[in-house]
């Protein structure tokens, strides 16, 4: 008889201790989840988020050298972190970053060492963690600077509302959490260069899309309508398309910004590169809100993450919507998967 394999295990991050990420959390332990489920937290925290929401939770002491094959809904093993202060939910305490910050710290090194199959993050308020005397502009670049690497955000939806298969609309950043004022001086073509690569060897690598079609949106209205909108198009865009294109990748572009997410052209690609934040996630999240997936793409490990904000005015009344981080661990285990079998 073949030995049961031990489940892909996923690491949770709960977020801001006063938002909806422990409830959040509590809702996809609750589930029939086929994962070994970690979440690195304070266990008084998601026991009183669990009750909070009406949720019979069994919290289990987490000891790595333990494989479980199986996991009964509601049981959640916890890496245990403690507050540096009372959590109240609705309201942000300050002294809490620095905890916030140590469950990521803890989820990367052991993703990075193998411990751990994939990471999941509940969401943070950015806010209160610079409020705290903390620079910190997001997960993304949390994980991108703690590994080293250069890395791309990634969102994805499917159309007709949960996500299948890790979505059918893709929506990639050039830049991400930065002033649109700087956004101009921050497109360039090295930049182009390094983030398309990384779009198609993880599309490539991870989604298991063999030859992937990227469609590249400009900057300005009408792609720049040849330089009379802008240059942008011309001096950093459309030389990063032909360096790609020379060196034997489906890229395609530059492509107005208001036309690209037609039905009828967005058919034709795997994914589209959007040049800042609110040019390409308002589409996405107009598509798909609550049931999208933010990815990282670019590190050596998994890394996915909910659509949404902390929720503050949510938080505590058990009516959090658990809807994208289930879209979020259903996609982290099914890459997990996959990467097992290649």
């Amino acid at each position: 008889m073949t030995a049961e394999r031990p489940l892909p295990r996923l690491a949770l991050t709960a977020g801001e201790p006063a938002g909806i990420g422990p409830e959040l959390v509590a809702k996809l332990a609750a589930s029939d989840l086929a994962a070994d489920l970690v979440a690195i937290a304070d266990p008084a925290l998601l026991a009183a988020a669990a009750r909070q929401a009406g949720i019979a939770l069994e919290l289990i002491a987490y000891d790595p050298a333990i494989a479980p094959t199986a996991r009964t809904p509601g049981q959640l093993r916890v890496a245990a972190l403690s507050l540096q202060a009372p959590a109240t939910p609705g309201t942000l305490e300050p002294r809490n970053a620095p905890y916030v910050l140590a469950t990521l710290a803890r989820a990367a090194d052991g993703a990075s060492s193998g411990e751990f199959d994939a990471i999941v993050t509940a969401p943070v308020h950015k806010g209160v963690i610079n409020d705290a005397g903390i620079p910190f502009s997001g997960h993304t670049e949390f994980f991108a600077q703690r590994a080293g690497r250069e890395v791309v955000m990634m969102l994805a939806a499917h159309a007709g509302g949960p996500m299948r298969h890790g979505g059918d609309l893709r929506v990639a950043l050039a830049t991400t959490h930065l002033a649109l004022s700087q956004v101009p001086a921050a497109i360039t073509r090295a930049g182009l260069v390094r983030t398309l690569r990384i779009l198609c060897d993880d599309l490539i690598a991870r989604f298991r899309i063999s030859a992937p079609r990227i469609a590249v949106l400009g900057l300005n209205p009408h792609a720049g309508e040849g330089g009379h909108f802008g240059r942008e198009e011309i001096d950093q865009i459309a030389p990063a398309i032909t360096q790609l294109r020379t060196a034997g990748f489906d890229v395609q572009g530059p492509i107005p910004a208001d036309t690209a997410f037609v039905p009828a052209q967005l058919a034709r690609y795997d994914a589209v590169l959007a040049m800042y934040h609110d040019q390409g996630l308002p589409v996405l999240k107009h598509a798909g809100f609550g049931h999208a997936v933010n990815v990282t793409l670019g590190l050596p490990y998994i890394r996915t993450s909910v659509d949404h904000g902390t929720a503050l005015d949510l938080a505590g009344s058990g009516k959090a919507d658990p809807g994208s981080l289930f879209a979020a661990a259903r996609l982290a285990l099914d890459l997990a998967r996959r990467s097992a079998e290649a």
